[in-house]
């Protein structure tokens, strides 16, 4: 079916528009990736749902495209811990890098995917280049202990065209909420992702249980899915799309604060990072909480297989 078909259902203003079934939305996505239909048309599709949203229907069929168009992490001896990075800092330093560096401690191969959307921010992939880990290029099974990034365009170029449409017109779309659960392994793996505004904790929830995904959903930091440092947020676990665990925030007055570096910057990110892994900072008690709940999951989703 041609987009247009497609625009004249979702373009009908907040309350006049019409969600897609799955299937419909699958069809629409694959031709945005594959880049059949013009420039007007994607502006057209990503102003118009911005403004209506995506459903959970819509979104599991964004996925469904998405899939088979991916570039792959083959699978390996253990699950993988994937993380989406695609907000950086805006004014907490981003600590994305750590969080995989505590997993990788512990024995979880780690993929973090990623891309700049904006130029105001601090990127993951800037602090990872600090501590010497950089894109790949090629993909192959990931070892226990180890972090890989890779940058969205290797994954689908037209996934990374769809997220530079932000550049142009200033506003996220789509491309931005499907990333955070897109998930790039072939093998059993845990996602880890998070929302930003409490809208979308129910509407990701949604959607994870519907492509039965293995998941940790958490309130992120500066939409980062790491915990905030200072203070525990809510955090949902997720097997087989089920909900099997479930953390409040942490609620009242805080005692005393980590002592965080002073700037946002990738260099002096880096050295807080080293400093915490070679234990001359204690790690933040919110993203040790953090590390112990995805353990406990991955040790949940092993023992379900």
């Amino acid at each position: 079916m041609a987009i247009g078909m497609y625009l004249r259902e979702i373009g009908r203003g907040k309350d006049g528009a019409r969600g897609l079934s799955r299937a419909q939305a699958t069809d629409l996505w694959g031709q945005l990736l594959d880049g059949t239909v013009s420039d007007l048309e994607v502006g057209a599709f990503c102003l118009a749902m911005r403004v209506k949203c995506e459903t959970p229907q819509e979104m599991a069929g964004f996925l469904d495209a998405t899939a088979p168009r991916l570039h792959t992490v083959p699978k390996g001896d253990k699950p993988v811990v994937v993380i989406p990075s695609y907000n950086g800092a805006r004014k907490i330093p981003v600590l994305t890098p750590l969080l995989a560096l505590l997993l990788a401690r512990g024995g979880h191969p780690v993929m973090i995917h990623g891309t700049p959307t904006e130029n105001s921010r601090v990127f993951t992939a800037e602090v990872l280049a600090q501590l010497d880990i950089h894109a790949r290029s090629s993909f192959a099974p990931l070892a226990a202990g180890e972090v890989a990034f890779f940058a969205t365009a290797a994954l689908s170029t037209g996934l990374q065209r769809l997220l530079e449409v932000r550049r142009v017109v200033n506003l996220r779309n789509s491309a931005h909420s499907l990333v955070k659960l897109m998930n790039p392994c072939t093998g059993r793996s845990l996602l880890v992702t998070s929302y930003t505004h409490p809208e979308y904790a129910h509407s990701m929830a949604a959607t994870l249980q519907l492509v039965q995904a293995n998941a940790l959903l958490l309130r992120g930091t500066e939409g980062e899915a790491v915990a905030d440092a200072r203070r525990l947020p809510k955090m949902q676990g997720f097997i087989a799309g089920e909900n099997v665990f479930s953390q409040e925030a942490q609620s009242g007055s805080l005692g005393s604060l980590p002592a965080l570096p002073a700037g946002i910057g990738a260099r002096g990110t880096a050295d807080y990072i080293r400093a915490v892994m070679g234990g001359g900072q204690p790690v933040p008690a919110p993203i040790a909480q953090q590390v112990i709940a995805i353990s406990r999951l991955i040790s949940r989703m092993e023992s379900a297989a």
